[in-house]
């Protein structure tokens, strides 16, 4: 992937995003980068419609990200589509959800074979509805040789939960396979997390300006750089992702060290 990639796909009239492109150092690009989608609920109250019409415009603002994230060369997307929280909601909503999931996954098919994007999940996707499932099955399998961007939904995900699954699956292996409890360290943890093999997260970015974490990837943000916008999901663009790249790449990254002067 390349500067010209994305070119290709802007409009001729996009002067700022093309300004934030030549500001790109595609040498050191964020390997992983996770996204909290929030704001769906308020862009809908502020236009008097009813909420699942804020999750429907949403799924243009997914639709960019994932194109732009494949495009700019990323190697891992992750997105906080539905957290353990969100069954607290109401049914109608909740099936509205699951739905438009439904619909995204079917329409966005082919898009993602024709970009070599290899679609995940990460969470308890076994609680989610049948046929929910089958299409989530659908889209990983029919994926799995793509060799680009590994792009993954967090659904009926919770970091806690996350890691109470990965403890409780390394204590069975400790109980099973005789494992050493004094060669457990955080590395051993990490491969028994649901985002095992991947990259950290180098950069989290969460939209409608709330600054909190919302129990997402807990363990996996441990020194992720944080990029917060005032703006809905739903009017969430390609130029929101390359200012949070940009502004990524302006940081430094001293994972509790210092940098040399």
């Amino acid at each position: 992937m390349s500067r010209e990639d994305l070119l290709a796909v802007m409009p001729q009239d996009s002067v700022e995003e093309k300004q934030l492109l030549d500001g790109i150092d595609f040498a050191r690009l964020p390997r992983h980068v996770a996204v909290i989608m929030d704001g769906n609920g308020r862009w809908a109250k502020k236009r008097m419609m009813p909420r699942i019409e804020g999750h429907r415009a949403g799924i243009a603002s997914v639709r960019e990200t994932v194109e732009t994230s494949a495009r700019l060369g990323l190697k891992v997307l992750t997105l906080y589509a539905f957290s353990v929280e969100n069954w607290k909601r109401p049914e109608l909503e909740i099936s509205g959800l699951m739905l438009l999931l439904k619909h995204y996954l079917r329409s966005e098919l082919d898009t993602m074979l024709k970009n070599d994007i290899r679609f995940g999940v990460i969470g308890r996707p076994e609680a989610l509805p049948a046929d929910v499932q089958d299409e989530l099955m659908r889209a990983t399998e029919r994926t799995r040789h793509s060799q680009g961007l590994l792009f993954q939904l967090a659904l009926n995900y919770g970091g806690r939960t996350e890691l109470a699954d990965g403890v409780r699956r390394l204590a069975a292996d400790v109980q099973a396979n005789g494992l050493d409890p004094a060669t457990i360290d955080e590395a051993t943890l990490a491969r028994y997390l649901y985002t095992a093999g991947q990259p950290d997260p180098d950069l989290l970015i969460r939209t409608s300006g709330e600054l909190r974490v919302s129990n997402f990837l807990l363990w996996q943000i441990a020194y992720s750089e944080i990029w917060v916008t005032d703006v809905l999901w739903p009017d969430f663009r390609r130029r929101h992702l390359l200012q949070a790249v940009v502004d990524y790449q302006r940081r430094e990254r001293r994972y509790g060290g210092i940098v040399a002067s």
